[in-house]
């Protein structure tokens, strides 16, 4: 049996490559993904690998083809995809989900794949004021003030009509609760957290207080159940609907037990949105008031008919899936993927030598702390411009197949300048605030450069930005090299410096590609940057 996994290195991804892994009735396992893992480490090591983008703008038929091209042989087409961020960008958010569902549906039926199985949500489900259990007769409206329910509300009509259309191929929806798994701690947190909420205080222990809005209850599972009933519906070749849900249902004080110690701060609800959605606006988390929304109101699972027609049962409770799912966000845990990968750069690690007799500012002497300082803030300085300019690539690019690497690069170059904070606190040395601010100003600034165009983006502007980000990155490597050399001295752990070392060489390759892009059409008269040919 042949199966084909788009999304394959994703949360449910992974976990499913490891359930595939053991089942004997599988003979090989394809992965399709945007961005390819490492495929040397497991359980990625496992599959063959290609790749793929849902959302790319071109014609349909063009995108069916290529995947009916990678479908043709499958016995299963398993579609895990969903792009979670950029959350603010929905055209493009309903583009890869809405529209990259229909994509592989139809490419399955062009394939011949006689059976697909659709990662759907409870989050489909119509709202309730209730804990009444519903089954998957209950209607997949959505719940309006969430995007995210609203488009797997627009994925199940997608199915709907695929099954019309193509009464020979078995549709199967998984109809999920939360999943978590320690692995996918930090793709959450870059998900749903972003970088100002504390979970570093995970690592010693339980948070102090949780605060939760009143009334909220959670449904979860772990990620090696949810795989394992995904399993079962690909060997069984089952068709329809399935609730998949861990038994035991989470309320605000079950929740505070595993957060912290107990101690519950509830928040009406009517309170809770405007403060959530303050915070999405100051972009302090990543979560808008809809997940909210989606949270209050979705349905409690019932979930009878994947036990009793697949025999599946949960092996770990919700609680424990989240307690493992909070000790890896302490820890930074992640795998060898691009969704899944673990925090990078971490927190700084202080090594083992003994502290006894130096000054609390860790720095010995035979090291001049002005210079350290100074080199230290001129870093973290850098790291400032670098964040404010590929954020702004990370908008104006959205249209080119390097959207996802540059938003990648400005999460890895925002946990790099948390990091060089971290040192500046941790070293006892002055951050020079007004140098980072002279950087913010100086990168507005360097934003009024006209490049030829007055009112529309000009090519030449995103050449100019690739050379000046590849330069930085050059004078970042060397900036890591250096806190290497001298790690051990400052109480640091130097192999934290070579891994953020070698993630810069990553970085550095990308941009590469990116300048190659763009510099085939920074004099192209009437060619849009997003443009693509056959040589992209």
């Amino acid at each position: 049996m042949r199966v084909a996994v788009v999304g394959a290195t994703g949360n449910v991804g992974t976990a499913l490559l490891r359930a595939l892994s053991t089942e004997t009735r599988v003979t090989s396992v394809l992965g399709l993904a945007r961005r390819l893992p490492d495929r040397t480490s497991e359980p990625y090591s496992d599959a063959e690998w290609a790749t793929v983008d849902l959302a790319a703008q071109e014609p349909d038929e063009v995108v069916v083809e290529r995947l009916a091209a990678h479908f043709r042989g499958a016995d299963a087409v398993v579609h895990l995809a969903w792009l979670i961020q950029p959350n603010r960008e929905r055209d493009l958010l309903r583009r890869a989900n809405v529209d990259g569902t229909r994509r592989v549906a139809r490419a399955a039926a062009a394939a011949g794949v006689p059976h697909l199985v659709v990662a759907s949500s409870v989050g489909a489900y119509s709202p309730v004021d209730d804990d009444v259990p519903r089954g998957e007769d209950w209607p997949t409206d959505g719940i309006a003030g969430s995007h995210y329910s609203v488009d797997k509300a627009a994925q199940e009509r997608v199915l709907d009509e695929v099954e019309h259309e193509h009464p020979q191929l078995t549709v199967a929806r998984m109809r999920t609760a939360l999943i978590f798994q320690a692995d996918a701690a930090q793709e959450i947190v870059r998900y749903f957290l972003g970088p100002l909420l504390p979970t570093q205080l995970l690592r010693h222990g339980r948070l102090p207080l949780m605060a939760a809005p009143s009334g909220v209850r959670v449904q979860a599972l772990h990620a090696d159940d949810a795989a394992d009933a995904y399993r079962r519906v690909v060997v069984e070749r089952a068709g329809g609907a399935f609730n998949v849900a861990a038994d035991d249902l989470l309320r605000g004080a079950d929740l505070a037990r595993i957060v912290d110690h107990g101690r519950l701060l509830e928040v009406p609800p009517a309170l809770a949105r405007p403060a959530l959605s303050l915070a999405y606006r100051s972009r302090a988390v990543r979560t808008d008031p809809g997940w909210l929304d989606m949270a209050m109101n979705v349905p409690v699972l019932d979930t009878t008919r994947v036990k009793t027609q697949l025999g599946w049962e949960p092996r770990r409770t919700a609680a424990g899936a989240v307690e493992e799912l909070l000790a890896g966000m302490g820890k930074g845990q992640g795998m060898r993927s691009t969704p899944m990968r673990p925090a990078t750069p971490r927190p700084p690690t202080v090594s083992a030598i003994p502290l006894r007799g130096r000054e609390s500012a860790r720095i010995p002497e035979g090291i001049d702390r002005g210079l350290l300082g100074l080199y230290l803030s001129d870093h973290f300085t850098g790291a400032t411009a670098g964040l404010e300019r590929v954020e702004r690539m990370v908008a104006a690019y959205s249209d080119t197949p390097f959207h996802g690497e540059l938003a990648e690069l400005a999460e890895q170059i925002r946990a790099e300048r948390e990091l060089h904070r971290s040192l500046l606190d941790t070293l006892g040395v002055p951050r020079r605030r007004h140098r980072q601010a002279a950087a913010w100003v100086a990168e507005r600034v360097g934003r009024l450069k006209l490049n030829g165009r007055v009112v529309e983006r000009s090519p030449l502007s995103a050449l100019l930005e690739a050379e000046l980000l590849r330069s930085a990155v050059l004078g970042k490597i060397g900036g890591w090299q250096t806190l290497g050399e001298h790690a051990e001295e400052l109480g640091l752990d130097p192999a934290q410096f070579a891994e953020l070392t070698d993630l810069a060489h990553r970085q550095l390759e990308m941009l590469d590609r990116f300048h190659e892009y763009v510099r085939r059409r920074a004099f192209r008269a009437g060619r849009p940057l997003g443009a693509r040919d056959v040589a992209s």
